[in-house]
């Protein structure tokens, strides 16, 4: 059998550095809004904040990217013995495609279902035709499948551009960054992927991991419980901005 997420792994290693240098070491044209921004541009507004409230909690947000894959029924055991939402950024060819089931199970389970694109192109590189491509036909499939059309979106590897603002501003999308990565794509060891996690993780991180690897999955009890040690509480990405709420168009990123 083929590795899961062999393809992606591959052009992962290989854009790496200039991937994560983008959204993550200051392109100064890129703006973006941070959780706690959002919260208090809403403030006063009246808004569901569900069980939590990230103005007096210390939160965090776990986030999945490149799913569904073989290994995504083991993390959503997980997910609901530890009673830990997560948000999924999923991608449409070869994987909502496929698994249909796990697509329908995340959101019947309360996670936050999202997408990733449709074959995990880079934006940044297509014509605007395409982009709207790469954004409508994943959509189309989660709301087929769950009921609700996704109003987040991530990049392939974090690169965005005012034309993909523009596009996503039209569709009612807002796009989603990071703060904490575990470069799952580089290693199967889960205790250096928990290592990496929680040297990076603080109040309003967004984890960015992949459960298309086979060490990600392993890693995700001992993260959540180290966390929760650490005082944090694990919520969706709307949760994060609640009583915000995430503009189309708009970048997000801690």
């Amino acid at each position: 059998m083929k590795r899961p997420g062999t393809r992606f792994r591959a052009a992962a290693v290989c854009a790496a550095v200039v991937s994560l240098a983008l959204p993550l070491a200051g392109c100064s044209s890129l703006e973006t809004t941070a959780p706690s921004a959002a919260r208090a541009h809403a403030a006063g507004a009246a808004a569901r904040l569900g069980t939590v409230d990230c103005r007096q909690t210390k939160c965090i947000a776990l986030t999945f990217d490149a799913g569904p894959s073989e290994n995504s029924a083991r993390l959503l055991d997980i997910l609901k013995e530890k009673k830990v939402p997560a948000t999924f950024f999923l991608l449409g060819k070869r994987h909502i495609e496929k698994y249909p089931e796990l697509v329908k199970r995340m959101a019947d389970e309360d996670h936050e279902v999202a997408s990733h694109t449709w074959d995990h192109k880079i934006l940044t590189r297509l014509k605007p035709a395409e982009i709207r491509a790469e954004l409508e036909r994943p959509n189309k499939d989660i709301e087929r499948l769950t009921g609700r059309q996704p109003t987040l979106m991530r990049p392939p590897q974090g690169r965005t551009n005012a034309t993909v603002h523009k596009i996503c501003r039209e569709l009612g999308i807002s796009e989603v960054l990071w703060s904490v990565t575990a470069k799952d794509y580089t290693t199967d060891d889960p205790k250096l992927i928990q290592k990496r996690v929680l040297a990076q993780s603080s109040r309003d991180g967004i984890i960015l991991l992949h459960d298309i690897y086979p060490g990600t999955v392993p890693a995700v009890p001992g993260i959540i419980d180290a966390l929760k040690e650490r005082g944090y509480v694990f919520v969706t990405v709307p949760q994060l901005l609640a009583p915000g709420k995430a503009e189309p168009g708009a970048v997000y990123r801690p």
